[in-house]
Order: structure tokens, then C-alpha cells, then sequence
């Protein structure tokens, strides 16, 4: 059964940082593409960041793009959001989802993802 579990969230102050961890069960990151998705109150899922299957290659929103970094540690099974220079725009719940696709390329669309975690609460304020 494939299962996604973010955690890192939390309440941090403007300029500060948070690392997200999407820990993975029942696939292998080598096979899968990853991604980090957000969602504020009363606005649309955002597609943050994500890690192609192959290759390992990257993505990030303009909004994120020079402050946020995706990694991943394929023996651990995680995938990890380090986010730099927070804002309190950045307040959201952060989703990790995988997407079945085998390649060197990576969506930030999430009707592209098939399984998703159950988020984790980033709050950015003073």
C-alpha cells in the first residue's frame, strides 16, 4: 500500500526556516516523481516544487523559486522541502504526493498525482 506522511510543519517567524520531510512506503522514489503542494485557506492547491523519478531533476514555482530546495534520500525513502527566507504568504498546509510517472521530468499540476499525504501545517508569523 502506498503511503505518504509529511511532517517539519509548524510555526516559524518571517525570514525563518522549515524542513518538510515526505517519508514514503510501499514504492520506491526511483520510480515515482514527487511533489510539494500547498494550500491556504479560501485559495486553490498550489504546485510548489517536485523531483522528477529519474535523475532527480527539479521544478519550483516562481513564488518559491531561490528560497525553497526539494531533495531526496532514496535509501530513506524521503523527500525533504528545506524552505529559506519564509514569508507570511507561505502559510499554508504543505502536501507531498507521488505521481506514477518514470521519467526525467516532473509536474506541478496536481491532477497529475495519484496518491497523496495528509498535509502538515506551516504558519509564518510574527
Amino acid at each position: 500500500q502506498l503511503q505518504l506522511v509529511e511532517s517539519g510543519g509548524g510555526l516559524v517567524q518571517p525570514g525563518g526556516s522549515l524542513r518538510l520531510s515526505c517519508a514514503v512506503s510501499g514504492f520506491t522514489l526511483d520510480y515515482y516523481s514527487i511533489g510539494w503542494f500547498r494550500q491556504a485557506p479560501g485559495k486553490e492547491r498550489e504546485g510548489v516544487s517536485c523531483i522528477s523519478s529519474r535523475g532527480g531533476r527539479t521544478k519550483y514555482a516562481d513564488s518559491v523559486q531561490g528560497r525553497f530546495t526539494i531533495s531526496r534520500d532514496v535509501a530513506k525513502n524521503t523527500v525533504y522541502l528545506q524552505m529559506n527566507s519564509l514569508r507570511p504568504d507561505d502559510t499554508a498546509v504543505y502536501y507531498c504526493a507521488a505521481d506514477t510517472n518514470y521519467g526525467l521530468s516532473c509536474s506541478r499540476l496536481a491532477r497529475e498525482y495519484d496518491h497523496w499525504g495528509q498535509g502538515t501545517q506551516v504558519t509564518v508569523s510574527s
